[in-house]
């Protein structure tokens, strides 16, 4: 049987141009983070089983590709449920790595450790454009700083990045709370243990607007007067600092005290340091699926995208998890294949390329005469080009026009 070419569904094979626009969009990521004191790490693609499904990662642990037991360790009768078949799994997202790499090497890392960290991750989702089943992950994280400063300064580097990759494209960093909005469920008078419940059915908003998520509340069995007071202040709400705060009066107990002034303060200290050259904004509506975080939580909407081109948040119980004692946590990752699928559709050239130039010689030029050939391309190598050094083809035009299409810009002859 003949051998299949066509890459697994949900992956994809990466061709030359859009592996060099990769290149350089990581390039400028890793420099930006560097730039702001983030290490450079990294941790393995396979995980643990039993991390993978702690019920950290929301609906992604539902997309897990598992492994199986290799050798003895797999015995398919005796087993009883598709977990006890695998013993570890492909990583989801690079956070859950991140803690257990940080709860087994803690004591080696420096205090706080801004962990710098770009790799794949994979989940059996539903393939779509912009969307597949191995991706790219950018992520800066924070580990062992509780204060504010972590949220500042993730939230300013990658706004700094972001500006980098796309400097004509305006962007606003949309932020909340997960204790503002498991204060609003309570305030709403909706059951004590309904939050998550009705979160997840918040985050439909932008999908199912107000009436649909007033609809889906009250099918699942909520009050419509608990819906309509939850609804109608979140309708009611501004989006700068001064909403943050005022929900501090309107929440009273149900709200953590010190919450509301904490985001608050980011916001301002991010839109001072950073003089506006992009916006940040409360969304009262945002929730993010994680089932980790714990405190702030944020995502980008970037003008000409489609969706979030970034998110991330506080995540001070997952350390724990591993160590028995709670670290604080807070990561930021940026969206890499959504901004790659918009660069490429619109055809997007790298500024401040090298020049490319193509040695184009006979295939009967002699040892000598070839020998000269590449010695000026190295030469031409010495003075920053991109030299390519291949024969000549029977259709020279073809090749050419090939060779332009990959950047090439100047073509020298030998023959």
């Amino acid at each position: 049987m003949a051998m299949k070419k066509k890459p697994v569904t949900g992956m994809k094979d990466i061709l030359p141009e859009e592996m060099e626009l990769r290149d350089y969009l990581i390039g400028i990521i890793k420099d930006t983070y560097r730039s702001f004191g983030f290490t450079p790490m990294e941790t393995p693609c396979v995980e643990h089983i039993e991390n993978l499904t702690s019920k950290q990662g929301g609906d992604n642990e539902k997309l897990i590709f598992k492994i199986l037991k290799r050798g003895e360790k797999l015995v398919i009768d005796s087993e009883s449920t598709e977990n006890d078949l695998a013993d570890s799994g492909l990583r989801y997202d690079l956070t859950l790595p991140l803690s257990r790499y940080y709860a087994n090497n803690g004591a080696k890392l420096p205090q706080p450790f801004k962990a710098l960290q770009v790799g794949s991750v994979w989940r059996a989702d539903r393939p779509q454009k912009g969307r597949f089943r191995q991706f790219t992950q950018c992520d800066i994280d924070i580990l062992g700083e509780a204060s504010s400063l972590a949220e500042i300064e993730l939230i300013t580097a990658t706004g700094t990045a972001l500006k980098r990759i796309c400097p004509d494209n305006s962007f606003t960093v949309r932020v909340n709370d997960r204790r503002i909005l498991k204060a609003l469920v309570s305030w709403a008078g909706f059951p004590e243990d309904a939050a998550d419940s009705v979160l997840i059915t918040l985050d439909k908003m932008d999908k199912i607007g107000e009436e649909g998520v007033k609809q889906e509340l009250m099918e699942n069995g909520f009050a419509g007067e608990a819906a309509d007071k939850y609804l109608s202040l979140l309708a009611s709400l501004g989006n700068d600092a001064d909403a943050v705060r005022g929900l501090e009066e309107t929440l009273g107990e149900h709200l953590e005290k010190g919450t509301a002034g904490n985001l608050a303060g980011i916001m301002d200290t991010v839109a001072q340091v950073t003089g506006g050259a992009f916006g940040i904004s409360f969304d009262p509506t945002l929730v993010r699926g994680m089932g980790y975080y714990t405190g702030p939580i944020f995502e980008v909407s970037m003008e000409g995208f489609g969706g979030s081109v970034a998110g991330g948040g506080r995540y001070d119980k997952m350390v724990g998890r591993f160590t028995g004692q709670d670290t604080p946590a807070c990561g930021f990752s940026i969206g890499f294949e959504r901004i790659i699928t918009i660069l490429m559709d619109t055809e997007f050239r790298i500024p401040g390329q090298r020049v490319k130039k193509a040695f184009l010689f006979d295939k009967k030029l002699d040892g000598e005469r070839l020998s000269e050939v590449l010695k000026k391309a190295a030469e031409a190598r010495a003075e920053g080009a991109d030299v390519l050094v291949v024969k000549m083809a029977k259709n020279k035009k073809f090749q050419r026009e090939q060779l332009a299409l990959q950047g090439y810009t100047e073509f020298v002859d030998f023959v």
